[in-house]
């Protein structure tokens, strides 16, 4: 077993913030995007972006802009949230907005792309990480729609340029830890790994978990910082009971509202066949009361 590792959302919270940690998630970013050129410039405040201490325990949001001035927008959440996707898109959309100054020039839009850590299991799937693009495809052909932009080779003496694929929409990973099978195939398994077992896998060798594993080393947390977050995990296990409670409650609530359906349909049936209402009432459980308004 490998060393204990912080939370990654509480690092999202407190840690990975600071510039000197940048390289942590530099190295998540490049594995998760097959990039590694990744280079975190700065963080940006935005409203999807507050570290409010009133906010939910259960998510935890960070907004950075990389080298190629996109906009990474990376949310934890630890429950099911009801529209989750609606929420989504209205955060990326805000972000593009609110990077976007009235009367500029629309050719300065921020490209977003919108990262999801999930500790629930969003929809039906088989399948840990998922990606999400707009594509405009040929109607009649299928084929995807190619439009380019031109750019400048500055290391160039004289004026040269050349063409690249135009992406302006944003894009969506969607990552449900819940799914992952702690098999590492590739190097962003390296990094899901410690998000559902707060350590590192065995053999790991993706860009920078080395640096994971010295600054979220949970070992290195001072008495103070250990029993702040002590009390943010205390939080999260109250909003799971929170969650699963008012699951079972809705169950059991169902199943005693099926059972009394179908009883209802019985007794039905058995006032059409003229049986003793008592009868009726021993059979089904219902009440007189209820058996007479069928």
């Amino acid at each position: 077993m490998g060393k204990k590792l912080i939370r990654f959302d509480w690092a999202m919270k407190k840690l990975l913030r600071d510039k000197a940690n940048f390289d942590v998630l530099e190295g998540f970013l490049c594995a998760l995007l097959n990039d590694d050129d990744i280079k975190i410039m700065s963080i940006l405040e935005s409203e999807t972006n507050s570290e409010d201490e009133n906010d939910k325990f259960n998510r935890v949001d960070l907004l950075v802009k990389d080298s190629e001035n996109r906009k990474i927008y990376i949310e934890i959440q630890n429950t099911r949230e009801t529209d989750y996707l609606e929420s989504l898109l209205y955060a990326t959309s805000k972000i593009v907005v609110e990077n976007q100054d009235l009367g500029d020039d629309f050719r300065n839009i921020s490209k977003v792309i919108s990262i999801s850590i999930l500790y629930f299991n969003l929809g039906l799937g088989d399948d840990y990480i998922y990606h999400g693009t707009t594509e405009f495809k040929g109607t009649n052909t299928g084929n995807k729609l190619v439009i380019k932009k031109r750019i400048s080779l500055l290391e160039t003496l004289e004026p040269k340029y050349k063409f690249i694929e135009k992406e302006i929409f944003p894009e969506y990973h969607l990552i449900t830890v819940e799914r992952y099978k702690n098999i590492v195939a590739k190097r962003i398994d390296e990094w899901i790994y410690i998000f559902k077992n707060n350590e590192i896998a065995k053999g790991s060798s993706s860009k920078n978990i080395d640096k994971a594993e010295q600054k979220l080393a949970l070992i290195n947390m001072s008495k103070a910082e250990r029993k702040v977050y002590e009390k943010y995990l205390v939080n999260l296990a109250k909003d799971r009971d929170v969650v699963n409670t008012a699951k079972e409650e809705g169950r059991e609530e169902g199943e005693k509202t099926g059972i009394e359906k179908g009883m209802e349909k019985v007794a039905k049936k058995m006032k059409l066949e003229n049986e003793p209402v008592d009868k009726i009432i021993k059979f089904t459980e219902l009440t007189k009361y209820q058996i007479d308004k069928l």
